[in-house]
């Protein structure tokens, strides 16, 4: 969710936690990618959620350059999450690369969730939006990874467009909660976009996302 009147239903669905994604660069946004997304839409939009909800934990999502630049701007930006914002934990892209910038969140009481497999912030450097970890090779290094992520603290790892059997197996291993996103039923939870699943985004839907309802035709018979 990315605005009170959304993040209100969720919350009172009783959905566990809330992610404001720098995907409303692309959802709100009319982006093509997250990429020019900033810290400031970042906090006004978490702001927002944040003042509407009362028991959806709300996780505050570090955007490009946030936190690529140094462990001291991932502090600095991070808290502003829970200070400014209202958010009660970040979350940040990456696994080895991240894992001091983990370890000196925690160390400062952020709770932070780590998020490997197709992170959408290093696009041009996959090549696209391509799933991950399909070969052995590559397999092995997101299972590190995710070793690393929670050996740094990490409370929480989100696994993006991974196959299935790999995702259960990082589950399986790790002690901290796997939260899935076109990764397969055997995580510890999902995660979806609210426009893909209630039919408010158009430009595609990822082939993992049910659409459940179609509030665009809503929305034009109504107006």
């Amino acid at each position: 969710a990315y605005d009170y009147p959304f993040a209100k239903i969720v919350d009172e669905a009783g959905i566990d936690a809330i992610i404001v994604g720098d995907s409303v660069g692309m959802v709100v946004q009319g982006l093509d990618n997250t990429l020019p997304v900033t810290m400031d839409e970042m906090i006004y939009h978490t702001k927002i959620v944040s003042r509407a909800v009362n028991t959806s934990m709300v996780i505050g999502d570090l955007p490009f350059m946030s936190y690529q630049t140094s462990v001291e701007d991932a502090l600095r930006n991070a808290g502003r999450f829970l200070k400014e914002a209202g958010a009660s934990a970040v979350k940040i892209e990456g696994g080895a690369e991240v894992a001091e910038h983990i370890r000196a969140l925690s160390r400062s009481d952020i709770p932070v969730m780590a998020h490997i497999g197709l992170t959408p912030q290093s696009i041009h450097r996959m090549g696209g939006y391509k799933v991950q970890g399909k070969t052995e090779e590559s397999a092995k290094r997101l299972l590190e990874e995710a070793r690393i992520t929670e050996d740094s603290g990490a409370f929480s790892l989100l696994l993006e467009a991974i196959p299935m059997g790999l995702a259960k197996k990082i589950t399986e291993e790790l002690s901290i909660p796997t939260i899935g996103i076109g990764a397969g039923p055997y995580c510890d939870g999902q995660v979806l976009v609210l426009h893909d699943i209630i039919g408010l985004f158009e430009r595609f839907l990822p082939k993992f996302a049910k659409r459940y309802a179609n509030l665009k035709d809503e929305a034009l018979k109504a107006i």
